[in-house]
């Protein structure tokens, strides 16, 4: 699965850094060559013996190491491999590498890399779940860095939570993903997201409160599985996912365009919020108040329904179409309802109701309708929803 593959190992200063030991014996059983970097950190919990034992070759330690440094420096060693692997990936590390620093070799090697970078984050729950770890991780996500875990599970501090590190075989499939091996090497999926925004004026608009999170995480998750991934979003509040094709819409109808002009696909997720009206006499200037307190007349038209002509195309329709159904009541039968509606395969429902706090928030709560019934999912991080929508997809291009 990796055979020919160079992969550069920092291993941090943490209780999994054990795992990384088993981490290097199946990477190298795959055909990959395994080059360790440890953090002084590190060597608190393995040896360099051991590391150096099981990769076959030398440990790299010191930045300041002449002899390194004059058999490869350390700028070239941090772009001679194909992915940079971080296992595990400490709050400390993390934070390094949001905030730029470069004060050891493993912190200079990732700040200099040309490559991409996958960590396997771990530490204890409270760490994890705390506010500069989480916008560090945001950051890190933004520039396009790759993540693996961590679960829930017991710590080795006696705490139970998130921040358990990924299993080896968990992280040894993300790495075949990030290096092209993964589930969906080869496919090309078109995800929509985000809001749309119809004019009313040069200044007003309708929208709705969608931040777009849910379809960025979906279109990284599909990176992640090896996807060529489209991605077409409205003026989302959430940026972007690195290594995906970025095409930016306002409107419905640009959305619509954007999707024709971004097919064939071998699978089409629309995961977007568009609005179902247009203003049909929308201002061409600024809309003046006259002082009769009367508010305007607007006259509304419905704007194209996406998904149905993409579900309906009779040439070239994507194998797998997957609708959203932003719901706030009845929302099993809307959703049911609507998926017999639009022609799609799927239907990805959720409660939206003001209650739920799922509209721009950060988790969300969805039910996964197919033709063979409705399956719910437990409440969940918008990050979890998506690998695991990911997961489904692959499996079914696959099947």
């Amino acid at each position: 699965m990796l055979t020919g593959k160079k992969i550069l190992l920092i291993i941090g200063g943490g209780i999994a850094a054990y795992k990384a030991l088993d981490l290097i014996r199946r990477a190298r059983d795959a055909g990959a060559e395994v080059v360790p970097v440890m953090t002084r950190a590190a060597e608190e919990f393995v040896t360099p013996l051991s590391v150096s034992a099981l990769a076959g070759t030398k440990v790299y330690r010191d930045l300041f190491d002449l002899t390194d440094e004059a058999e490869m420096g350390h700028i070239q060693l941090s772009r001679a491999a194909d992915l940079l692997v971080v296992v595990p990936a400490t709050a400390d590390l993390m934070a390094k590498m949001a905030g730029g620093q470069a004060n050891d070799l493993a912190s200079t090697l990732l700040l200099a890399t040309d490559k991409r970078v996958l960590l396997a984050p771990a530490m204890n729950v409270r760490m994890w779940t705390h506010p500069a770890t989480q916008r560090n991780l945001a950051t890190l996500r933004g520039d396009g860095v790759l993540t693996v875990g961590p679960g829930d599970g017991v710590m080795a501090c006696g705490e139970f939570g998130p921040g358990r590190m990924a299993e080896v075989p968990e992280i040894l499939a993300a790495i075949g993903a990030a290096l092209g091996a993964g589930p969906l090497a080869g496919k090309h999926v078109l995800v929509t997201s985000g809001p749309t925004h119809e004019p009313i004026d040069p200044v007003r608009y309708i929208a709705n409160r969608s931040s777009g999170a849910q379809g960025t995480a979906l279109a990284a998750a599909l990176r992640d599985l090896g996807a060529r991934v489209s991605f077409v979003t409205g003026p989302a509040s959430v940026p972007p996912p690195a290594g995906v094709e970025v095409i930016r819409v306002e409107t419905a109808r640009e959305m619509q365009a954007a999707v024709t002009a971004a097919l064939p696909a071998d699978a089409a997720v629309f995961a977007a919020a568009v609005a179902d009206w247009q203003v049909l006499n929308a201002g061409a200037q600024k809309l003046k108040k006259d002082g009769s307190g009367r508010a305007p007349a607007l006259e509304f038209g419905e704007n194209p329904d996406i998904l149905a002509g993409v579900s309906r195309m009779t040439t070239g329709r994507p194998a797998l179409v997957v609708g959203f159904a932003a719901e706030t009541e009845t929302v099993v039968e809307h959703a049911t309802a609507k998926r017999a509606r639009k022609g799609c395969d799927w239907i990805v429902a959720n409660d939206v109701s003001p209650a739920t706090g799922i509209m721009g928030g950060a988790e969300n709560a969805v039910t996964l309708i197919t033709g063979a019934g409705a399956e719910s999912w437990p409440r969940m991080g918008k990050d979890a929803v998506a690998r695991q929508l990911a997961a489904r997809i692959a499996a079914a291009l696959n099947g």
